[in-house]
């Protein structure tokens, strides 16, 4: 538990900075954006984005802590002793971040994985809060195949718990609408998945969206050749080609309808 809420202060702290620097220093203005033009209109999206938060947190303590706990804790035990120390959480992190590509990838290849990703990629504007903004089936999912994943691999608690942090600090950052120097973001995108990279993710062009599925290494897209060569520029349409965001209740719904 005490790790739990260390990660919450954290992710906290990295919330808070990203969404100050992203109001000093922002890449993108909503006003761009036509259906942001009014102070209301971008106070309602925020709120929107924030419900979603709220409703995944919520099943947080009720299903996906305790199923990696239960995970973890029932794991195969073939982990060697020489992966107990630092060397063994490094691996572990690399291991699921690997995973973690595959996992976003198949959200996008598979059909079914889409409908509940889509309410993700349907915000059309993006900053920190799209970092949080996850239809609560895909929570679920992701907790269901995230727990097998620990059992079959034999990772511990602390390891997923350090990943998880990693993972959502790096969302924060990587959606957010911070204006980064060139001299900085170019080699930091080198190594992780900065600003530049994934805001092409969101581009409201199909080929661009199932692309970039990286989460904190940046490597996995160049290995795996998901890399795509389109440029951010900041008037960039952002959502889902030829579909709108919608209200709360059609977001929570949208995965079950009929399309």
């Amino acid at each position: 538990m005490e790790s739990v809420n260390t990660k919450v202060m954290v992710l906290f702290a990295i919330a808070t900075s990203v969404m100050v620097l992203e109001r000093l220093y922002p890449q993108a203005r909503p006003l761009a954006a036509a259906h942001l033009r009014t102070a209301w209109d971008r106070l309602l999206r925020v709120l929107k984005n924030a419900s979603l938060l709220l409703i995944s947190a919520g099943l947080s303590p009720l299903v996906v802590i305790p199923l990696s706990a239960l995970a973890s804790t029932h794991a195969l035990g073939w982990r060697p002793d020489w992966l107990s120390g630092w060397q063994g959480l490094v691996l572990d992190v690399l291991i699921l971040d690997f995973w973690i590509y595959w996992w976003h990838r198949a959200n996008h290849e598979i059909p079914f994985l889409w409908r509940f990703h889509e309410v993700h990629h349907l915000d059309e504007f993006l900053d920190a809060s799209s970092a949080f903004r996850f239809h609560f089936g895909e929570v679920m999912l992701s907790a269901v195949v995230r727990a097998a994943v620990i059992w079959l691999l034999d990772i511990p608690l602390a390891s997923v718990i350090l990943f998880e942090t990693c993972v959502l600090g790096m969302a924060l950052f990587h959606h957010s609408n911070i204006a980064l120097p060139g001299w900085l973001e170019r080699p930091l995108s080198k190594v992780v998945v900065t600003p530049s990279i994934h805001w092409v993710h969101h581009h409201a062009i199909r080929a661009d969206t199932d692309s970039n599925y990286a989460n904190v290494l940046s490597v996995w897209d160049i290995l795996f050749s998901s890399r795509s060569r389109t440029k951010r520029w900041n008037e960039m349409p952002i959502g889902v080609q030829a579909r709108h965001d919608e209200g709360l209740f059609g977001l929570l719904t949208r995965p079950f309808r009929n399309r």
